[in-house]
């Protein structure tokens, strides 16, 4: 919290390890809860050196602020293993599939050629929108695909948002206390949950705490709905919800947008309505709802967050919080304060976006940077706890389509027009398909779970918002990526208590070649990518702490494979050079 507490601790010579001098050094009590860190500063011949954080290892430099870290957490509930070694599958519900008959609201209008109608999008980013077409997608409609869910690997439902709300995507809520009645209201939420519970699967709601819709109950501005709303009257109960410069026109709303006022959850009043006895919370874990992930997590407070994952564990102790951060959740700092996310008593895991940008830097043969701080920093400055259910991800409906970013032309600030024609050629096309295969590859076998974004596994392209929520194109997938998704799915079920827990070594990181092995007791799984133009060798000898396996295999230019391997191999891995004829 902006405090620095300086302690120096002399370390002492403990052993020789081959040509090196090993010392340790101990501390002089358990540290408390919280995130420290710490430098290492020698004194050699050469004069006063550090030690600094490298490219995937430890270097010497003359800079005395280079510092590592590390979190001291105190976990207060049981973990979600319900949903380790599982995969999560985020359903834009508008777009995903149809079922049950729901009524159309007045100011809605739905699109009934299912997949091949370009939703409407603004003139330029930004520009205002109605967002009131639809595709019909409902909460019947998912839980009639359950079946093919389950077939993916899938154990959770991440579902955007479906309260009560005017817009297709419900970020703007008219009221929390409701299921929309176009996604098939709280009886279609509730039979969903009921189905999905028989497969193993749970479902995690999008929490839309920090702001609502101008045309909700608690704003009001439009007087759609009973009573008086903020915007009508200082004496609603609403109120203070809201911060009114001026009332009342003049008020805060979330990064300026006029339709989406800013709530404060802080406000004993409103903190009532959403963790209190019979709230927001309190509604939806007793439907038996999974858990939530919250929308833009780091403009709420500690208190608030923490105070959502305790009401959520009176009803599960198993439920699931997380939470959208794009940056290194474990040290981030958000309008001046440290965050506190990772140290027990908030978050399970976050979004991993630091994940996604070196995956597609890499596989673009952009460099292996972005690709090491996700494997290294990004990995170890979580918890292992934390590492185990980090929502790790290719793409979400903030971001373009997966296999587009891998393959595309970038967007590069080309029009909304432009973007909204443009689609990639046939050769762009094949190359994302083999790009995303071992991207999925990475992401599915790396600690944490791995997220799919509904139709990427289908080969679904397209830019930013809106051009990446097209509807699901059933009986236009392409079969090569869905069975790669539903193969690594299995591998991920037979190996569960690897990937459940699995211990991570990272073996090879170079811009030709990756390679990592996760393990746990005496099984282990190696995950190999060739990003290269050439076939590559891959020789599994045992060491002597193991049987002698001798198993070899070879990878074609831009493949990727999954190994069952012994513990404590030795891995070889070579490229094969042709002979010219």
């Amino acid at each position: 919290d902006g405090c620095e507490i300086t302690n120096e601790i002399q370390a002492a010579w403990s052993r020789q390890e081959l040509d090196y001098d090993a010392y340790s050094v101990a501390l002089p009590s358990a540290p408390s809860v919280g995130l420290y860190f710490y430098t290492f500063r020698l004194f050699s011949a050469y004069g006063e050196i550090y030690a600094c954080p490298g490219d995937g290892k430890v270097e010497f430099c003359a800079d005395q602020r280079a510092s590592f870290q590390f979190s001291v957490s105190d976990f207060l509930y049981d973990p979600p293993e319900s949903i380790y070694g599982g995969i999560i599958y985020h359903i834009f519900v508008d777009r995903f599939a149809r079922g049950g008959k729901v009524p159309v609201k007045e100011d809605a209008r739905l699109i009934k050629n299912w997949p091949s109608v370009m939703p409407e999008y603004p003139a330029y980013p930004g520009a205002h929108l109605k967002n009131n077409t639809f595709y019909g997608g409902t909460l019947w409609g998912i839980e009639k695909k359950l079946g093919y869910l389950s077939s993916l690997g899938v154990k959770a439902i991440y579902l955007s948002p479906i309260f009560d709300a005017r817009s297709n995507h419900k970020y703007d809520t008219g009221n929390y206390m409701q299921t929309d009645v176009m996604f098939g209201a709280d009886k279609a939420l509730r039979s969903l949950i009921k189905s999905a519970s028989k497969l193993g699967i749970g479902i995690i709601l999008d929490g839309v705490f920090n702001h609502t819709g101008d045309d909700s109950l608690y704003f009001n501005r439009y007087g759609r709905y009973p009573g008086y709303g903020a915007y009508q009257s200082s004496e609603s109960p609403y109120y203070s919800w809201y911060d009114f410069k001026n009332f009342p026109d003049d008020y805060t709303s979330w990064w300026g947008i006029e339709i989406l006022p800013r709530i404060n959850p802080d406000k004993p009043e409103c903190a009532e309505y959403f963790v209190g006895n019979g709230g927001v919370i309190d509604r939806y874990a007793a439907m038996g709802v999974l858990g939530f992930r919250l929308d833009v997590v780091d403009e709420l407070s500690d208190k608030f967050v923490s105070a959502i994952k305790d009401r959520l564990s009176l009803h599960s102790p198993n439920s699931v919080l997380y939470g959208e951060v794009w940056e290194d959740a474990s040290s981030k700092i958000s309008y001046g304060k440290r965050k506190r996310y990772y140290l027990g008593a908030e978050l399970d895991g976050v979004m991993n976006y630091p994940l996604r940008s070196g995956i597609i830097a890499y596989l673009r043969d952009e460099g292996k940077s972005k690709l090491r701080y996700a494997l290294t920093d990004i990995i170890n400055n979580a918890p292992k706890r934390i590492r185990d259910a980090q929502m790790n991800l290719l793409g979400t409906h903030d971001t373009e389509r997966i296999i587009t970013a891998l393959a595309g032309e970038p967007a590069d600030g080309r029009s909304m027009d432009y973007l909204a024609r443009r689609r990639m050629t046939p050769e762009e096309y094949e190359l994302g398909v083999r790009r995303l295969k071992m991207a999925y590859t990475v992401l599915a076998t790396l600690p944490g779970i791995p997220t799919v974004f509904y139709g990427d596994e289908a080969g679904l392209e397209g830019y930013g918002d809106p051009f990446n929520r097209m509807p699901y194109p059933w009986g236009e997938e392409n079969a090569e990526l869905l069975k790669h998704y539903k193969r690594v799915g299995e591998i991920r079920s037979r190996a569960s208590s690897v990937y459940a827990k699995g211990e991570f070594k990272l073996l090879v990181l170079e811009d030709d070649v990756l390679a990592f092995v996760r393990y746990s007791g005496r099984e282990a799984m190696l995950s190999v990518v060739n990003n290269s133009n050439r076939d590559l060798r891959v020789r599994c000898q045992s060491s002597k702490l193991a049987p002698q396996i001798g198993a070899s295999a070879q990878l074609s230019p831009h493949t990727s494979e999954i190994f069952k391997i012994k513990r404590n191999s030795n891995i070889h891995l070579d490229f094969i050079e042709k002979t010219r004829q």
